[in-house]
């Protein structure tokens, strides 16, 4: 199976950026990773393909990363596989790997059909202790664990335990037999991007949204959602993952077949600084001079590789624990260099789009998930129906 992975050109499916073991918003099992348990996750791709392959993490991890064995399948319901569909994936061959720490590894080609919004279970047994697991806080999609070898369980009553977290599982790509495509569309950022408030199991943030836009004016294409909750654009945080100018070329740049970001990312640079809590740290006071020079490194990287990139403006978050008159100014200010400058090939005006007619320095009612800074399931919508599609 490895040479035909080898030989198959590979697009993109689904993705998720990776960040550091951490105790997170929600309760998540990647400090204590895993010892003789099977984790079995669900993701919604927006590709197509009758071959698949899937791409692991331990970029994180201080250890080598022992996958005892893994499958991948059709998604029934929960953690219900559709009978039949299971595929044992193999690694260079062999049925288990070793992932040194920091390194990644993809799976040899599996025969799985998939069109866009299909889901796809993929299950990963670890017989040893892993020790801390690399993986995306914050998914908005359910993950189970069972005790023992469950790749072959049908019965989803074993696994019984669940968090909302993505766990060594960095990417599906899949293959057709046909030529590479040149067609992805990346969103990056933070919380807004990653889908905060959105309903778990949904697929509504707004990455989806624009998938299911695109598909619906008849190009379907895929789209990957590259957020971290609370990312930054000039600092790393421990909790947070990578600064977005340091992890721009893995997560946007590297992917198969970008032709177009969206980028989305200082509301936390802002918003930092007016608190003073251990998880928002580092928390430099950074003036809207440092903010641009940063969306400019980013302009200049997806220019020098040829990606086309738009800039969204920072919504309003009046009433959030953000907000002040300073933080308020960087906003508006951020916000008229991105209308005026001309330094993204387009803007998306999310900030506009979701504020309120009343007060333009919150959001909209209708759109606010109840934090005042996070929108809601029709919020996400609203801001993929103010993206312009010629542009991307």
């Amino acid at each position: 199976m490895s040479g035909e992975s080898n030989s198959l050109v590979w697009n993109a499916g689904w993705a998720a950026a990776v960040q550091r073991p951490s105790e997170g918003f929600h309760k998540n099992w990647s400090l204590e990773g895993f010892a003789d348990q099977t984790v079995r996750q669900v993701v919604r791709v927006t590709g197509a393909g009758t071959r698949a392959r899937v791409r692991l993490s331990n970029r994180y991890g201080t250890a080598p990363l022992e996958v005892t064995g893994a499958t991948l399948a059709r998604t029934d319901k929960g953690p219900a596989v559709q009978e039949g569909t299971e595929r044992r994936l193999t690694f260079d061959g062999a049925p288990s790997a070793l992932i040194p720490p920091g390194g990644e590894l993809y799976s040899d080609a599996a025969e799985v059909t998939a069109a866009p919004f299909d889901s796809l279970t993929v299950s990963l047994y670890f017989a040893r202790p892993t020790g801390p697991a690399t993986f995306h806080a914050q998914a908005y999609a359910t993950a189970y664990r069972a005790e023992g070898d469950r790749l072959a369980a049908f019965d989803p009553a074993v696994f019984s335990e669940t968090t909302v977290s993505w766990y060594h599982l960095a990417a599906v790509e899949l293959a057709d037999g046909g030529p590479a495509r040149h067609d992805t569309v990346v969103v990056f950022g933070d919380s807004l991007t990653d889908g905060f408030a959105s309903t778990v199991d949904g697929n509504h943030r707004y990455s989806d949204a624009l998938a299911e836009r695109l598909a619906a004016r008849g190009t379907p294409r895929p789209v990957l959602n590259q957020g971290i909750g609370g990312n930054l654009l000039l600092n790393d945080s421990a909790w947070f993952g990578e600064r977005a100018v340091a992890r721009f070329r893995r997560d946007v740049l590297d992917q198969p077949g970008v032709r177009s970001v969206i980028v989305l990312v200082g509301l936390n640079d802002i918003g930092f600084s007016e608190i003073d809590l251990p998880t928002y740290k580092p928390n430099p006071d950074h003036s809207v001079a440092d903010l641009i020079a940063g969306y400019r490194t980013l302009i200049a990287m997806a220019h020098a590789a040829g990606v086309r990139i738009t800039g969204a403006t920072i919504m309003p978050f009046k009433g959030s624990e953000y907000h002040s008159p300073a933080a308020e100014a960087k906003r508006r200010e951020v916000n008229d260099w991105m209308r005026t400058s001309g330094e993204f090939d387009a803007v998306a005006d999310f900030a506009a789009a979701l504020a309120d007619p009343e007060d333009p320095d919150a959001l909209a009612p209708a759109y606010d998930s109840g934090d005042h800074k996070h929108p809601d399931d029709e919020g996400y919508r609203a801001m993929a129906a103010v993206i312009d599609l010629a542009a991307l």
